[in-house]
């Protein structure tokens, strides 16, 4: 493995962030929706940054199963508890790949009919794009290698590592 990413940099890119994101939604009690189980470590870092009031809710997906590609079926492994409509929702993802799974999500929640609904992801590896998508509060571009560490896994494994790896093919 080499290290892509330094905790340090992904620590910057989560201030920026956070920043823009107060910015634009103090006042509106947004709902932050993490997208299980990748967004865990970049959402608990974001939502400590965020000095307003906010509710947190999660949805599980799939789409990747045990290989590195996706299978281009998304799965709703556990589905929302709360009702969105009306309110202020930020997707928060950690990476966006292809865009299949994220496209997927926002078109259903895109029905729930949200007052607003804006996306925020820590990375974006647009070389794999296979839908148009529109990411309002990014982090990084990085490029089409196998990543793992700060929440990214290859089957499951590495989430826990503070960087942000290539994970070498020989692995």
């Amino acid at each position: 493995m080499r290290c892509l990413i330094s905790r340090a940099e992904i620590a910057s890119a989560v201030n920026r962030l956070a920043s823009a994101i107060t910015r634009d939604y103090r006042g509106e009690n947004p709902i932050l929706l993490g997208i299980l189980k990748g967004s865990f470590i970049f959402l608990a870092d974001l939502v400590r940054q965020l000095d307003f009031p906010l509710e947190l809710e999660f949805i599980h997906l799939a789409s990747y199963g045990a290989g590195r590609q996706t299978s281009g079926r998304v799965e709703v492994v556990q589905g929302l508890r709360a009702p969105l409509g009306g309110r202020h929702v930020l997707v928060v993802e950690d990476i966006i790949d292809s865009g299949v799974t994220m496209a997927f999500l926002l078109e259903c929640l895109e029905k729930e009919s949200p007052a607003s609904l804006r996306l925020c992801a820590l990375l974006d590896k647009p070389s794999r794009r296979k839908t148009s998508l529109a990411i309002d509060y990014l982090g990084l571009t990085v490029p089409d290698e196998c990543l793992v560490g700060y929440g990214l896994d290859c089957n499951e494994r590495y989430r826990n590592l503070p960087d942000i790896c290539v994970l070498e093919e020989n692995r």
